[in-house]
């Protein structure tokens, strides 16, 4: 898979709302969890090892909704974001800005639980392959260069990234499909 593909992740979750001791309004709640295997597609998997943001939570984020630039609800450069990891995954929360009529109104979609679900935006700067006995893959990403957290209504695989996946299955294959075949030429030749 390119390194150089920007590449979202969903999950679902429970976002949370609040308001704070100073009456801000929050938004908060886990945008990744770790070793978690999701499934892609039929025999094909990835996981978020622990490690995985350890280098990448001081660039500079942004939290958006639905990965919509034009929709920033906070930057953790400007202290309306705060990120970091835990045991179970990526956690954050979101300083809601109350002059900001769209993010208010997005605050009161999470609060009746019609928004719950959340994702992120990044690159793969490292991970771990394992083609398995069974036939099945997995991936487990080491480290991420992260760009973005997203509040989502509907969050989805970006299919970009998914394809990038299958064409690395395919050439595998492949590979394994010619490396046999090449062991069955050289036996039949041995036998001859």
């Amino acid at each position: 898979m390119s390194r150089d593909s920007r590449q979202t992740r969903s999950l679902l979750t429970k976002l949370e709302t609040r308001a704070s001791d100073d009456n801000d309004l929050i938004i908060e709640g886990y945008f990744a969890v770790f070793n978690r295997e999701t499934e892609l597609w039929q025999g094909a998997y990835e996981e978020i090892a622990p490690e995985a943001f350890d280098k990448t939570l001081g660039n500079d984020i942004r939290a958006l909704v639905n990965h919509e630039t034009m929709f920033v609800l906070g930057r953790n450069k400007a202290g309306t974001l705060e990120l970091k990891t835990d045991s179970y995954g990526l956690w954050g929360r979101i300083k809601i800005n109350p002059a900001d009529s769209d993010a208010v109104n997005l605050y009161e979609r999470v609060k009746r639980g019609d928004v719950d679900q959340c994702s992120f935006g990044f690159n793969i700067v490292q991970e771990a392959t394992e083609w398995r006995d069974d036939g099945t893959v997995k991936w487990t990403i080491k480290e991420i260069d992260l760009y973005e957290v997203s509040v989502c209504t509907f969050p989805a695989y970006e299919d970009t990234g998914v394809q990038a996946r299958k064409a690395e299955v395919t050439q595998h294959r492949e590979r394994q499909f010619q490396h046999r075949k090449h062991q069955l030429k050289e036996r039949l030749k041995g036998n001859a």
